[in-house]
């Protein structure tokens, strides 16, 4: 229990921290050279590690299933969060983040036909007012002047619970470090081909002790031993305990942005915070009769 619940801290202090991260590169690398950026230096890690386990690997890879995820669950998110990071504190971005198990279940329902308990929808519900409260219900400014900050990364959530959904549906038979690495050499072509079309990476900015720490941490610990530490958490304590992060990550976040960046936390932060987490808590948790009649299934 001591290590599952020390890679739990680790992983949350990692992708906490991811946001600040992001802070530091937009500048020299702008919105698609930091998800090129993170991609590739993810997938670097996790390369070598899928060759020395290659010969696990059988049958033909389902690619367009792995390039519909890297481009949902990376390579479009990590820009869209980007360019949220442009506009608001990397504090509110974690928060919004951690609507995605909520967006995964509206996405099941509108997308692939999944069926939703009672219990499910009022969490949903109760997800939405939290949203509120973190927005001083000023609604009416994601459709105006602030939609590039509270609604890209709305619109990134939106893309993480359908590629969840996705992959649950048709990569259920693939290893997770097969879908892993795969997706983020999607999401660094992504991102090379926003760069292009956009804005280049800026060399002379970029070769600085707070960018190549960003590039570092973003990319080798945030995206590729991260997502080692969340599959063993996922192997040793079960994907409800691995899940558990969603909610500390948003308490991290706050904190790497208190210190690294003076980002305030305000009280609307802290209660909107805990309505979302309410949320995400009655909207992931499915009926226990259900849970049970579906693991003997299994």
């Amino acid at each position: 229990m001591l290590r599952l619940y020390s890679a739990l801290l680790g992983l949350s202090l990692i992708w906490g921290l991811s946001f600040v991260f992001m802070k530091w590169l937009l500048e020299p690398a702008g919105v698609w050279g930091t998800v090129f950026l993170r991609c590739l230096a993810g997938a670097i890690i996790l390369l070598p590690v899928l060759w020395r386990k290659r010969k696990e690997i059988t049958g033909p890879l389902p690619w367009k299933s792995l390039i519909v995820v890297g481009i949902c669950n990376a390579g479009l998110p990590w820009g869209l969060i980007s360019l949220s990071e442009t506009t608001i504190q990397s504090n509110t971005a974690s928060i919004l983040n951690a609507t995605t198990p909520i967006w995964a279940g509206i996405m099941g329902v509108v997308v692939f036909s999944v069926v939703l308990t009672a219990r499910q929808w009022f969490g949903i519900m109760i997800g939405f007012f939290g949203i509120l409260v973190l927005m001083n219900f000023q609604f009416g400014h994601i459709l105006a002047r602030d939609f590039v900050g509270i609604g890209t990364m709305l619109l990134a959530t939106m893309s993480y619970g359908f590629a969840s959904q996705y992959a649950k549906r048709f990569l259920s038979n693939t290893g997770v470090l097969v879908i892993t690495t795969y997706s983020l050499l999607v999401g660094a072509l992504v991102g090379l081909a926003g760069m292009v079309l956009t804005e280049p990476i800026k060399p002379a900015m970029l070769f600085h002790s707070l960018p190549i720490f960003a590039v570092i941490g973003l990319g080798c610990f945030g995206s590729g031993i991260a997502h080692l530490l969340f599959y063993y958490m996922m192997a040793k304590g079960g994907p409800e305990f691995a899940t558990t992060v969603t909610y500390v990550i948003p308490a991290t976040a706050m904190i790497w942005g208190y210190v690294l960046l003076g980002e305030p936390i305000t009280s609307n932060l802290i209660v909107g915070l805990l309505i979302i987490f309410a949320g995400v808590y009655l909207s992931s948790k499915k009926a226990k009769a259900k849970s049970q009649v579906e693991a003997s299934g299994a």
